[in-house]
């Protein structure tokens, strides 16, 4: 009995095993280095794919600057840009920390922060290889 128990016991735990890296293989997730730039120069981006959309979230110990319109750009490997949304909503002070990239971006080689207002660039991270 105790050695059908055991065998049990394995069965199990290799099945959780196969189970939780297939899981993770599914995961394809990207976390930039850190921004650096004269205002957004704390936190990290990542990059995931949820519900089959592309999408960035920065970290939580990021600070979105204090100006007038801090804004997602992401530059892709061949060098083009692309402005997405405002970090800050106008409804309350409540921060967009998460978006969803077009299809029409190919890859993400680089993840800023900009001022549409001021049109400065505030901050830049980087991912290792540029994600799809």
């Amino acid at each position: 009995m105790k050695q059908i128990n055991r065998a049990l016991t394995v069965f199990a735990v290799l099945a959780l095993l196969v189970t939780v890296n297939s899981f993770a293989a599914k995961m394809d997730v990207h976390t930039s280095n850190q921004f650096q730039g004269p205002k957004a120069n704390t936190g990290t981006v990542t990059h995931y794919v949820e519900n089959g959309k592309s999408m960035l979230k920065v970290s939580n110990d990021f600070k979105v600057p204090d100006t007038p319109a801090p804004t997602w750009r992401v530059v892709d490997s061949n060098g083009n840009i692309y402005t997405l949304d405002a970090f800050k909503i106008k409804s309350g002070n409540n921060e967009k920390r998460e978006v969803v990239v077009p299809s029409y971006i190919g890859n993400i080689a680089k993840v800023q922060v900009y001022c549409a207002w001021a049109e400065v660039l505030l901050g830049e991270a980087s991912f290792s290889q540029p994600v799809k």
